[in-house]
C-alpha cells in the first residue's frame, strides 16, 4: 500500500508541474519585408512613388532601389510608407507588414536622414543620428509616441542628395528617448532624391 500511495503522489506532482501556464512570450523577431513603397503626395499634382524591392528577403539577391525621388521646389508633401512581404500570399496576415507595424506601433519607429538640405521643413538632416532631430510625424502609437508610417515634408530649393529610411523594432525599448541604436533593424533603405 505504501508503494502505491507514493506512486500516486509522484504522478500527481508530475501532472501538476506539466500543467503550469506559462506567460506568453512577446514577439521580438524582425519583420520580413520584401518591398517598400514610398508615396509622396503633394498639396496639388500627382503623387511621386518609388519602391525598393528585395525579392528573396534575406536570400542572396540584392535589393533593387528605384529612384531618384523627384520633388518640386518649395512644395508640401505627405509621405506614406507601405511595407509588404512578397514571400507570403496576399491573403496571409504576414503579407501586409504595414498593418502589422501599425498594430504593433508601441514596438516600432521610423527614423529618417537626408543630405544637402533637400527639405525646408523639417530642417536639419533628420533624427537617425540624433533622436531630437525634428521629424513631422503624422501618426502615433497607443502611448502617444510616433511611428512614422505617415509624415509630412516641405521641399527646399533645388538640390540633390540622399534620403534614408530606417525602421527599428523596439519591443519593451521604445520610449520618448529611444534612438536608432536600440532594438533590431527591420528596414534600412537609402534613396537618391532630387529637388528641382
Amino acid at each position: 500500500m505504501k508503494i502505491s500511495y507514493t506512486i500516486v503522489v509522484v504522478t500527481i506532482g508530475l501532472l501538476a508541474s506539466g500543467c503550469e501556464v506559462e506567460d506568453p512570450v512577446k514577439e521580438a523577431v524582425p519583420e520580413l519585408i520584401t518591398q517598400v513603397t514610398l508615396t509622396f503626395t503633394p498639396s496639388d499634382g500627382s503623387p511621386v512613388v518609388v519602391t525598393a524591392t528585395d525579392p528573396d528577403g534575406e536570400g542572396v539577391q540584392d535589393i533593387v532601389v528605384e529612384g531618384p525621388v523627384f520633388l518640386e521646389v518649395t512644395k508640401s508633401y505627405g509621405l506614406s510608407i507601405t511595407l509588404t512581404n512578397g514571400l507570403a500570399q496576399p491573403t496571409d496576415p504576414e503579407y501586409d507588414i504595414t498593418e502589422e507595424v501599425r498594430e504593433e506601433g508601441d514596438e516600432h519607429i521610423f527614423f529618417y536622414a537626408w543630405t544637402n538640405n533637400v527639405f525646408a521643413d523639417p530642417e536639419g538632416d533628420g533624427n537617425l543620428d540624433n533622436r531630437d532631430g525634428p521629424i513631422n510625424y503624422q501618426d502615433e502609437d497607443e502611448n502617444g509616441l510616433p511611428i512614422g508610417l505617415e509624415t509630412s515634408w516641405t521641399s527646399g530649393s533645388a538640390a540633390s542628395g540622399s534620403f534614408r529610411v530606417v525602421l527599428k523594432h523596439q519591443p519593451d525599448l521604445k520610449s520618448e528617448t529611444s534612438d536608432s541604436s536600440e532594438g533590431d533593424t527591420d528596414l534600412d533603405i537609402t534613396f537618391s532624391i532630387e529637388v528641382q
